[in-house]
C-alpha cells in the first residue's frame, strides 16, 4: 500500500480535457505530492508534446507501458472506454505495487472490480476542470482496500483543491454538483456579465466585476463557515436595492429553477 509520503508515479490513461486538466494540476503541485514520474497516454500526442519537454513527464500511446512503470493508475478515458482499457491493461496490474482510480463518470467500482478484480485497491473520483488551477472540489469513494489506501488519493487530489469522501451511492449527485456544477456556474457569471454590461460596463470590466465577485462570495463562506443567508443579511437594508432584486429574482424562479436544472442533470446521468 502507498503512503501519503511515498514518493509516486503516475499515470494517467486517457488524457482528454479532465486527463489534461489533472495533469496540468498535477505538474504545477508535483513537490506538494512527491511525484518522480507523470506518465500521459493517448492515442494521438501531437496536442500534449509541449507536456513531453519536461523532465517528469513520459508520453505514449501504449496504456500497458505506462501502468508498468506508474504505481498510481488515472483512469481519465470516456466511460464507453472504460471497460476496453481495464481489459488492456489488467494482466499489468499488480494487486501489491497499483492503486486505480477511475474518473470514468457513472462506472461503477463493481463495473472495474469484475475486469481487474477485487484484490486491488480501487478508488473513484469525480474532479472539476477547476483541478488544473489547483481550485477542484473532487468527490472520493473506494473499495475495500480502496478506502485503506484513500491517503493516496487524498494526496493527489488534496494538491489539487479539497476532497470529501462519500459513499459511492452519492457519486452521481456529486457529479451533477461539482462537475456539471462549473458549467452551471460559469453560466450564472456569464449571466451577471451581461446584466452589469446592460447597466454600463464595457464587458471586460462587467466580467471582472462578476469573476471577483463570485470568488468573494464564495471565500467568505468558506473562511467564516456561516450559511449564505447570514452573509445575504449583511447586505440586504430595509427597502433597499439588494433585497429588491432578491426579490425580483426569486419572483421569475432563480432558486428554483437552479434546482430544477440540477435536479434534471442527475436524472439524465442516471438515464446514461
Amino acid at each position: 500500500m502507498l503512503k501519503e509520503k511515498h514518493i509516486m508515479k503516475i499515470a494517467i490513461l486517457g488524457v482528454g480535457n479532465l486527463g489534461y486538466s489533472i495533469a496540468v494540476g498535477i505538474l504545477d503541485k508535483k513537490k506538494d505530492m512527491n511525484c518522480k514520474a507523470l506518465y500521459l497516454t493517448k492515442r494521438n500526442l501531437s496536442s500534449i508534446e509541449h507536456l513531453g519537454k519536461l523532465s517528469v513527464v513520459k508520453l505514449t500511446a501504449d496504456n500497458k507501458r505506462a501502468v508498468k512503470y506508474s504505481d498510481v493508475v488515472i483512469i481519465a478515458v470516456l466511460p464507453s472506454q472504460l471497460k476496453k482499457v481495464l481489459e488492456e491493461i489488467k494482466d499489468q496490474v499488480d494487486p501489491n505495487n497499483h492503486t486505480i482510480i477511475s474518473v470514468a463518470t457513472g462506472r461503477e467500482i463493481e463495473e472495474i472490480e469484475a475486469v481487474l478484480g477485487q484484490d486491488v485497491p480501487i478508488i473513484r473520483a469525480m474532479p472539476n476542470t477547476a483541478i488544473s488551477v489547483g481550485e477542484s472540489m473532487t468527490c472520493l469513494s473506494g473499495n475495500a482496500l480502496g478506502n485503506k489506501n484513500m491517503t493516496c488519493a487524498k494526496s493527489i487530489f488534496n494538491a489539487l483543491g479539497q476532497t470529501l469522501s462519500i459513499a459511492e451511492k452519492h457519486m452521481q449527485a456529486a457529479t451533477v454538483i461539482c462537475a456539471s456544477g462549473i458549467a452551471f456556474w460559469m453560466r450564472l457569471i456569464r449571466a451577471t456579465t451581461q446584466g452589469a454590461v446592460q447597466l454600463g460596463f464595457h464587458s471586460n470590466e462587467a466580467q471582472k466585476l462578476s469573476m471577483q465577485t463570485c470568488l468573494g462570495a464564495a471565500k467568505l463562506l468558506i473562511d467564516s463557515q456561516s450559511h449564505p443567508e447570514q452573509e445575504i443579511d449583511k447586505v440586504t437594508t430595509p427597502s433597499g436595492c439588494t433585497i429588491e432584486g432578491l426579490n425580483e429574482m426569486e419572483h421569475n424562479g432563480l432558486s428554483s429553477s437552479l434546482i430544477q436544472g440540477l435536479v434534471a442533470s442527475y436524472q439524465k446521468i442516471n438515464e446514461i
